[in-house]
């Protein structure tokens, strides 16, 4: 004999009750949105990271092959003449590293933004999977202005605290290649007139 369904389970007043059944169908969707939203985000994440990464490749293979080309140069071409014209090569290298540098500044800056937007979402998702489970224990006696009330207070009141401005780790690369710049100017004119 098939037993009946128990008619004070949770679910099974949720089911009978529309405006209820409608706010979990509702939230459940909200939930999957969410999900895919926190999936994009970390793939957008996972994406910027790789390109950051090249670009501080791509750093270093222009520079030492620039240096490599100049040195060899040097050692084959007349020492005055080059001395004079070093300015040339040193115009194209400043001009490349303060691009390459902005590139990984912009890039920088772009994964924390990324980052405190992943953080905001999975933040959405856990305040949302509380609310579900809530509707789901309580069923019908899920008091829906209090509790929908209290969800979207606890999304408005979430107020970023902007700390002091102090140094980060993008700061320190930032200066790490322009220091390295700054260097490879200074060999390039070493290379050409010595």
């Amino acid at each position: 004999m098939a037993a009946n369904p128990n008619p004070h389970h949770p679910l099974h007043q949720i089911a009978e009750n529309p405006t209820h059944k409608l706010l979990l169908k509702q939230w459940l969707k909200e939930e999957e949105l969410i999900l895919n939203r926190i999936s994009l985000k970390e793939t957008q994440l996972d994406s910027t990271r790789n390109q950051i990464t090249q670009l501080y490749c791509l750093f270093f293979l222009f520079h030492s092959t620039a240096l490599v080309l100049l040195f060899s140069a040097a050692s084959i071409g007349d020492g005055p003449h080059l001395c004079k014209r070093s300015w040339v090569p040193s115009l194209c290298s400043l001009l490349c590293s303060l691009g390459f540098v902005w590139a990984i500044r912009y890039k920088t800056d772009l994964e924390f933004h990324l980052e405190k937007m992943l953080e905001r979402e999975k933040e959405d998702s856990s305040l949302l999977a509380k609310c579900v489970e809530e509707l789901k224990r309580k069923g019908v006696e899920f008091d829906l202005l209090k509790e929908v009330d209290a969800l979207r207070r606890a999304k408005s009141l979430r107020v970023e605290s902007r700390p002091v401005r102090k140094w980060s780790g993008r700061d320190f690369v930032t200066l790490f290649f322009f220091t390295v710049s700054c260097l490879v100017l200074g060999l390039t004119r070493v290379i050409l007139c010595s």
